[in-house]
């Protein structure tokens, strides 16, 4: 894959200043007039991750080749490849004056997508046989972010197929970022809002149909509760569609409500129906609700399989969204819930603490030297 623009990264030295912490910037002026010296920093972070460095040595040779100087990498865990808690990801070299000020943005365009790559990567290992769509976008802070969140998507989903044969994340919901999945464009078809102005859910459909005729139909169901009505309506409506497999139902049901016609009773039952031994042990409450709960659980995902194909529509592809993240899909994968496509933004890290990368510098001029307490950065 060619390198990523970095859209957006300050790369002249004004910008990189001015998003700079104070203290890098005034070891760069002490050091400028004292006299320079090599460093090799160890760049590590403080929990399991899957590495994704790619973006942000990227940018850092771009600003390398800017300011004429040369940088040295000895990365230890390529792309995609597993990082233990506290072990180096890479060994980087250079002359002092023009490093130290680049930590802060390096460090921010690092941690991050290791951290989405290794929740990427446990969704798409829990549940290989489903296709995921990168919804991540509005859930962003800025662009930046986004482009970091869907190349981790990559990452994390390109190690699952290598492992488990994962289909993993094959497209995502923005064109800036669908070069990540091999896309010329984005995918989509109608946001809740759209069914809201046609009116009903079949009348959605039928606009859609009418602007797009040749794009497969993924229809939101759960906008007026009426999630098993409004299916059967919409695949009476284009039954060759049904047929031909060119409809997708995509739940989405709030957390606050069952979905039609569930409730926890009828939700344990469909599960005893279908999968037994997923009820049988023991639960925490988290699971118990992705089980049985309210919103786009389980039970859920099986009752609207059992509707399709009751009512002849076995070709309909459900697609399911809401709270995807890995605890979600692992649990998912223990009801072997009947999803072909999962839609999610939810694999961005729950807590911004884990996404923290650090550096030390580990050698001055060739000679180790670290601060006490992180010997174990050290070069062997």
């Amino acid at each position: 894959m060619a390198r990523s623009p970095a859209r957006g990264w300050p790369k002249d030295d004004q910008g990189i200043a001015d998003w700079t912490d104070v203290y890098f910037k005034r070891t760069k002026e002490a050091v400028q007039h004292f006299g320079d010296c090599e460093v090799t920093y160890a760049v590590f972070m403080r929990r399991p991750v899957i590495s994704a460095p790619r973006l942000a040595l990227d940018w850092l040779h771009d600003v390398a080749e800017r300011r004429g100087f040369e940088v040295e990498l000895d990365v230890r865990h390529p792309e995609g490849t597993w990082v233990g808690a506290g072990e180096p990801i890479l060994y980087l070299t250079g002359p002092l004056s023009h490093l130290v000020d680049l930590e802060t943005i390096l460090l921010g365009k690092l941690g991050p997508p290791c951290v989405a790559a290794y929740n990427a990567y446990t969704m798409c290992s829990d549940l290989p046989q489903v296709a995921f769509l990168a919804m991540d976008a509005r859930h962003c802070a800025g662009t930046e972010m986004a482009d970091l969140m869907a190349y981790a998507a990559h990452v994390g989903s390109e190690r699952a197929h290598r492992e488990v044969g994962a289909t993993g994340f094959v497209a995502n919901a923005t064109d800036a970022t669908a070069h990540y999945f091999g896309q010329a464009a984005g995918k989509g078809t109608m946001p809740h809002a759209f069914i809201g102005y046609a009116g009903s859910t079949v009348r959605a459909a039928e606009l859609f149909v009418g602007a797009f005729p040749k794009e497969p139909l993924v229809v939101l169901v759960d906008y007026y509760g009426r999630e098993i009505t409004d299916t059967l309506d919409v695949c009476r409506r284009f039954p060759e569609k049904a047929k031909a497999g060119e409809i997708s139902i995509r739940i989405d049901v709030a957390g606050s409500r069952f979905m039609e016609g569930m409730d926890p009773a009828t939700s344990y039952a469909v599960l005893e129906r279908n999968c037994p031994q997923c009820i049988r042990g023991y639960r925490t409450e988290d699971e118990l609700r992705y089980l049985v709960g309210a919103g786009t659980s389980a039970a859920a995902i099986w009752r609207m399989r059992e509707v399709l194909d009751q009512h002849g529509f076995s070709q309909v592809k459900i697609v399911a969204s809401s709270g995807f993240g890995p605890a979600k899909c692992r649990v998912m994968a223990a009801a072997n819930a009947p999803i072909d496509v999962i839609g999610t933004g939810s694999y961005l890290p729950e807590k911004w603490t884990e996404t923290y990368a650090t550096a030390d510098v580990v050698e001055y001029d060739g000679k180790p030297s670290v601060k006490l307490g992180r010997e174990f950065l050290l070069r062997k």
